[in-house]
């Protein structure tokens, strides 16, 4: 069962009748993992499906993240049926801005797609990223990531919208809401630009592909949004779960105690917004617990970034789930 989002929007046809990108072209897809085999292999089967075109190759680099080289079977067995080559590199110091670091430091070629573990692609996902690049000629271009439910989800986690995120027509200027790495596509010589274009201090909580984004933003690089560029995240069970959010937005409340100083108009946002929110919890039961999780994942947030500024971190790590039982 899968739930989606507006998706492409009708204004947005002229960019898929364009021309596939120029000649020459050549994509490194980064994918970090940790311990999610079954639906690694269903996203090396999914790029398997793109629409390739000779004009741009592409190669996936996949960085295992997790203390053994768990996922190293993963890719040998995906070897034996893909037709584009697959790298395997080994973190095993747990940090996703490490392990993205890492990855961008083995890619090839003038592109790097960057695709999450838990995701897979629509059929055009890569040749409609190239497209925009090329049409707007811009450093990058972000595209939707919408649910995919594996089962069917309690009504409180549709009604309350938290696996949704936004979309835009496509051109629209990427903002500030915008900013990951869970469906990209990037000039290479970007992170050429700094010696760690990950900051390794976000490396446990999440939030480095926030501040690289916000720094070559800063520097005037732009960055345009691709509507048809379809990216599907894989809600699973843990993820149907309230516990989850919490510990999500706690983690994400403690990314953004490191991007604001202690006395700031965001702390001052947080605090006034803590005071609220916190004694309204109880009445928000009222219409449903689809109103009463979203005001607390709000709450979550603001207190996770006062947590943090005050030195005291409730979310040890960003909050993996264990084994996936996803269908290949």
């Amino acid at each position: 069962m899968s739930s989606q989002g507006s998706g492409p929007r009708p204004g947005d046809a002229p960019l898929a009748r364009a021309p596939l990108g120029r000649p020459g072209h050549e994509i490194s897809v980064c994918i970090c993992t940790f311990r999610r085999p079954e639906l690694l292999l269903r996203l090396l089967r999914k790029l398997e499906g793109q629409r390739r075109d000779p004009a741009f190759p592409f190669r996936a680099i996949i960085v295992d993240n997790d203390d053994s080289p768990s996922a190293r079977p993963v890719v040998e067995r995906a070897r034996q049926e893909l037709s584009f080559p697959v790298d395997y590199l080994h973190e095993p110091q747990r940090s996703i801005a490490r392990a993205r670091n890492r990855a961008v430091a083995a890619a090839r070629g003038d592109l790097v797609a960057f695709i999450d573990d838990d995701e897979f692609p629509a059929e055009d996902w890569l040749p409609a990223l190239v497209r925009c690049r090329d049409r707007f000629r811009v450093d990058g271009v972000l595209g939707p990531v919408l649910p995919h439910f594996e089962e069917p989800p309690p009504s409180w986690v549709v009604r309350s919208r938290l696996c949704e995120r936004p979309t835009h027509p496509t051109g629209t200027d990427v903002g500030p809401k915008d900013l990951r790495t869970g469906n990209a596509l990037l000039r290479r010589s970007l992170f050429l630009e700094d010696e760690t274009p990950f900051d390794l201090t976000f490396g446990t909580v999440g939030g480095s592909d926030v501040v690289f984004f916000e720094r070559l933003i800063a520097r005037g690089r732009t960055f345009k949004w691709c509507n048809e560029a379809v990216v599907y995240e894989t809600v699973t069970r843990e993820r149907l779960k309230g516990a989850y959010y919490v510990r999500r937005a706690l983690a994400r409340g403690q990314g953004n105690a490191k991007r604001a100083p202690l006395f700031s108009l965001a702390t001052l946002k947080s605090l006034a917004a803590f005071l609220i929110y916190t004694p309204l919890l109880p009445f928000a039961l009222i219409p449903g617990k689809h109103v009463f999780m979203r005001l607390l994942i709000s709450d979550c947030d603001h207190a996770g970034r006062l947590l943090g500024l005050l030195g005291i971190n409730p979310v040890k790590a960003r909050p993996y789930e264990s084994l996936q039982k996803a269908k290949p």
